[in-house]
């Protein structure tokens, strides 16, 4: 796993190789193991390397053999061997044995068709010094990221936005209209970024950068066709053999392999299918509630595996966030991002690639939330006027599970349903804000997605925008950059073409169904484990923010960001302290709505207030939390 960095134009700053250091070095942490650069009057291209790959040979940039062609890349081809071999059939010389190599010999060969030979997570940029363009790709799911930004004459792109801070042509703003979208999603979504100018290059789509002009394009887009004519059994047979396959390519590597390890059936099927040596786990000391290690630790006995494990205590959780802040390059007030920094951490100390089992929930059906759309179908046979009618005067009666089915079922399902996250409905967000945007409603930046699915049932449609949206904006955005901050890889089996292509053609009965979610990939992982395990409900990683918020130290923490001059500058504060003391004394649960502004104030310090003079200076070199540990890091 490796992170890159590069810029185009830029006139007097383009032979500038401090510049490039210093942008390199910003994502220093994404590859420690070596550092290269090129350049050549036109193009700048900075690389940081962790190696994992043909240890000693894999350096990067790669050219060419006639150096006509450059190459940087960061993530796994995991069929690159049969790609290689195919490709010297045809012709081609390689310099390494590194897996990047055969993307740049395969779009030598193949162009832009190169992409659906690849099985694999990537994001690269291929430089054509002779034609002057640049080609660029990010691989299917979205699992590592690529950001740009066109500024002053100066085409920038690379693995961080950090990176482009370091640049004298980047103007660093805010960009307003990307925070009232992140109120109501968690994350920002889109192709937009916090900072003005600077945006997210889609998932699944190539580029084509010449003459100062940027051409895009689809490749691939994941496909719902259910196949209802095969049994149980023969869709159970299925999973598990696509599913063993794609474990056996994400184990491919020259360095030792481990994985995470939570309570739930998707990582607990990585770590029984994976064979690995050892397992990692975190949880709170907030009781059992908070604290799944024991399952973890029970498991691996039975595997049998050693299991690492470690308590995050309050004090290292919110003492480490503004670090996390840091790494995302973007607010994400998704708690659990805390506790996938500490688990990364901890296997950090040991290896440099780990398993996970993201991707499980979005392609099986796995979120309690999609059993939605199957409560009360009768009650969809009810005019929809009247549904909206009784939802509206239900959304004035007190929060509970059957009042809030009225209210859900008063909206169509475009409307109500945005992903897994939907913190500030549009009327709430534009009343708690100051200032002014024209950013577009939840639903309208949603409808591109429904529309590819509109003859979809609910369930599917759902499960497209999640895998869409809330899979790339909050999943993935976390667990590339709190492994990257670790200097660890971590490689997703489920987030395979093939895995897809299985999970597209299962009927909605086998995905979803009052029995569980995941039911067929459920009976699966039951081959492979006891029911305790591959029937558990679906949580989430439990956080105790909400526990958290109602404690004087922590309360007062947010209350004192909230009464901040940042705050009130974006805010109306009083709305936000009221949301906090309705919370501190039981009236309302709001943790997930105050952790949401709390998260942005944190990051905004970090980026633009009094913590950016130290977290974005030239010498700043985040380091691994473990000085600072106080929990326990416990061998089972």
């Amino acid at each position: 796993m490796c992170g890159f960095v590069g810029f185009i134009g830029g006139g007097e700053t383009q032979n500038d190789e401090a510049i490039l250091k210093r942008m390199t070095d910003a994502i220093a942490h994404r590859g420690p193991d070596d550092a290269d650069y090129y350049t050549d009057g036109t193009m700048t291209l900075g690389f940081r390397r962790l190696s994992i790959i043909d240890l000693e040979g894999g350096r990067q940039p790669i050219h060419n053999e006639d150096e006509s062609k450059i190459l940087t890349f960061n993530g796994e081809i995991y069929n690159y061997q049969t790609l290689r071999a195919e490709l010297i059939e045809k012709g081609h010389a390689f310099r390494t044995k590194a897996d990047a190599e055969v993307v740049l010999h395969g779009y030598e060969e193949y162009g832009a068709e190169i992409l659906g030979k690849l099985r694999g997570m990537f994001a690269f940029v291929i430089w054509d010094k002779r034609e002057k363009t640049l080609f660029g790709a990010r691989d299917f799911f979205g699992i590592k990221p690529l950001y740009y930004a066109d500024m002053n004459g100066t085409m920038m792109f690379g693995s961080e936005i950090k990176a482009f801070l370091r640049h004298p042509h980047f103007k660093k703003k805010l960009n307003e209209r990307a925070l009232e979208n992140y109120l109501s999603f968690q994350y920002s979504p889109g192709e937009e970024t916090f900072f003005k100018n600077v945006y997210k290059f889609p998932p699944a789509h190539y580029f084509t950068y010449s003459d100062g002009k940027m051409e895009t394009a689809r490749y691939w887009l994941p496909v719902f066709n259910a196949e209802e004519d095969k049994s149980l059994e023969n869709w159970v047979d299925e999973i598990e053999r696509t599913f063993d396959d794609s474990i056996a390519a994400h184990k491919v590597s020259d360095v030792e392999v481990g994985s995470f390890l939570s309570s739930g059936v998707d990582s607990s099927y990585v770590a029984c299918s994976a064979h690995v040596d050892k397992t990692y786990s975190v949880g709170f000391d907030y009781g059992e509630k908070y604290n799944e290690t024991d399952y973890a630790k029970e498991l691996s006995e039975l595997i049998p595996v050693k299991n690492k494990s470690k308590t995050i205590t309050a004090e290292e959780f919110w003492g480490s966030f503004p670090k996390i802040q840091y790494h995302m390059d973007e607010p994400l007030a998704d708690p659990s991002a805390v506790a996938l920094y500490f688990v990364c951490n901890t296997a950090a100390r040991d290896l440099k690639v780990a398993l996970s089992g993201e991707g499980a929930d979005e392609i099986f059906g796995g979120y309690n939330i999609y059993k939605e759309p199957l409560e009360l179908p009768a009650y969809d046979k009810i005019p929809f006027p009247i549904r909206k009618a009784i939802g509206a005067v239900a959304s004035k009666l007190p929060a509970k599970r059957g009042i809030n089915f009225l209210v859900r079922r008063g909206k169509r399902l475009e409307d109500r349903f945005i992903g897994n996250a939907y913190m500030f409905t549009e009327k709430e967000r534009k009343a708690l804000l100051k200032i002014k945007t024209d950013a577009k409603s939840p639903a309208v930046l949603a409808k591109p997605f429904y529309d590819m699915v509109k003859d979809k049932d609910a369930v599917t449609k759902m499960q497209f925008i999640d895998l869409n949206m809330w899979m790339v904006g909050d999943i993935l955005l976390k667990a590339d950059k709190m492994s990257m901050a670790n200097s660890l890889e971590v490689r997703v089996p489920f987030l395979d073409k093939e895995i897809m292509a299985l999970g597209g053609r299962l009927p909605l009965k086998y995905r979803v169904n009052g029995e569980n979610t995941k039911y067929a990939m459920r009976q699966a992982a039951a081959r492979r484990m006891p029911a305790k395990w591959a029937g558990k409900k679906k949580l989430g990683f439990p956080v105790p923010t909400r526990v958290w918020l109602k404690e004087e130290k922590y309360y007062n923490s947010v209350k004192a960001a909230f009464e901040s001059e940042t705050a009130g500058k974006f805010f109306d504060t009083a709305k936000l302290l009221r949301l906090l003391d309705e919370h501190k004394s039981g009236k309302a649960d709001n943790s997930r709505k105050c952790w949401t502004v709390y998260t942005f104030l944190v990051w905004y310090d970090v980026y633009f207030g009094e913590k950016a003079d130290v977290f974005l200076a030239d010498d700043y070199a985040p380091q691994n939390i473990d000085a600072g540990m106080r929990g326990k890091n416990e061998e089972r």
